[in-house]
């Protein structure tokens, strides 16, 4: 836990439960670990309605962990059903579970994914093509709330014979044993990363965020700064990645042949062209073409897959990109037309702006497994 701090003093933590195994035993070693620190832990159960005997097992669940000192809070989420249901069910969790961490005062949300869940990650990600190869990252944003992994290194047997020892009982999913899914096929597979394949990936991601925090910045606008005539494969990927709003990383052959020689090019819905007045190096900036279309714009709205609006605005309005309106706005804060016009802006049913939007740079995923900071940050 130690390492994916610093947290309050005292530590008042989140964790998502679903009562298998795994979340399980990470509610019982975090709450643990922040009663030692004089701190909390907030068991957040998540009920997905798919299943006639979920709500049970989340009052179950909720009833096991509260003999054990731990505080729960039931969320009930509902019109899952149908195809896509993993992703939409996964995208309604963590917006469900960040929004309610957040209304408990908890800006530390834990989550149990374990070293067979990374194996399992690594391979999905590497059969949808040749730049997929990356594992879970142990930390995102998601708005205002951090999400943490501490149990990536952790394997899931480990946790299980944890709860054997302290006499805790779980929920077994029958959804993991469910071939539909494709985690399942790769898991009873065994199409997991081996540790060999496992060290060269966590070397590789070392050297990126290494790279990163002497070469790159990343700005709240949306875009970055890379100071260097070339970087490693891995760096610019999470850098395109990021700025592009993707969670998947670009295509690696393509990226590889980038990063040798960095010049202008247009990747995996990025720009990459000289910094000019912003400094040395080269700026990484969205692809206009490559926005996505506004959306209705409420409290916690997530645009481009990487802007979430912080604001209530009046009724009626949209969260889209400033558009051909830069030109407007071109003393914005010394930047260049080619970021202004991929911002996020507030438009009002009779075309009324609002620029710049009182938005966060959310982007999907990090830039890098841990945290960094730029040079001079």
């Amino acid at each position: 836990m130690a390492r994916l701090g610093p947290f309050g003093t005292p530590p008042h933590l989140a964790a998502a439960v679903s009562g298998g195994a795994d979340s399980t035993a990470l509610a019982l070693l975090a709450h643990d670990w922040a009663v030692r620190n004089q701190g909390s832990l907030l068991a957040l159960i998540v009920d997905h309605g798919l299943r006639p005997e979920s709500g049970a097992e989340a009052a179950l669940t909720a009833t096991r962990l509260a003999a054990r000192g731990i505080d729960c809070k039931i969320i009930n989420l509902s019109g899952l059903a149908g195809p896509g249901v993993q992703e939409k069910a996964r995208a309604a969790r963590y917006a469900a579970l960040a929004q309610a961490a957040l209304a408990q005062g908890r800006l530390h949300l834990l989550l149990g994914h374990h070293q067979a869940d990374q194996a399992e990650t690594v391979a999905m990600r590497a059969r949808r093509g040749p730049g997929g190869a990356e594992g879970i990252a142990a930390w995102a944003a998601r708005g205002n709330v951090l999400l943490l992994r501490p149990l990536l290194d952790v394997p899931p047997a480990a946790l299980r014979a944890y709860l054997a020892a302290q006499g805790m009982a779980w929920v077994e999913d029958p959804s993991n044993q469910n071939l539909r899914f494709e985690r399942v096929r790769i898991r009873f597979e065994g199409a997991g990363v081996q540790p060999a394949s496992a060290a060269a990936r966590q070397e590789r991601e070392q050297e990126a965020a290494c790279f990163l925090a002497r070469r790159a910045a990343l700005r709240p606008e949306g875009f970055a700064l890379l100071d260097a005539p070339a970087a490693p494969a891995a760096a610019l990927a999470a850098l395109l990645r990021v700025v592009g709003g993707n969670v998947y990383a670009p295509d690696q052959p393509a990226t590889a042949a980038l990063a040798a020689r960095l010049r202008p090019a247009t990747l995996a819905g990025v720009r990459i062209l000289a910094a000019g007045r912003l400094g040395p190096g080269w700026l990484l900036a969205r692809e206009p073409a490559a926005l996505a279309p506004p959306v209705p714009a409420r409290r916690g709205a997530l645009w481009d897959g990487r802007f979430t609006l912080e604001a209530t605005p009046p009724p009626g309005q949209s969260l889209g990109a400033l558009g051909d309106e830069a030109k407007n706005h071109k003393k914005y804060n010394n930047l260049p037309s080619v970021v202004l016009r991929t911002m996020a802006a507030l438009r009002a049913a009779d075309g009324t702006l609002s620029f710049p939007a009182p938005v966060l740079f959310t982007p999907p995923s990090p830039a890098a497994p841990h945290p960094f900071f730029s040079a001079g940050q």
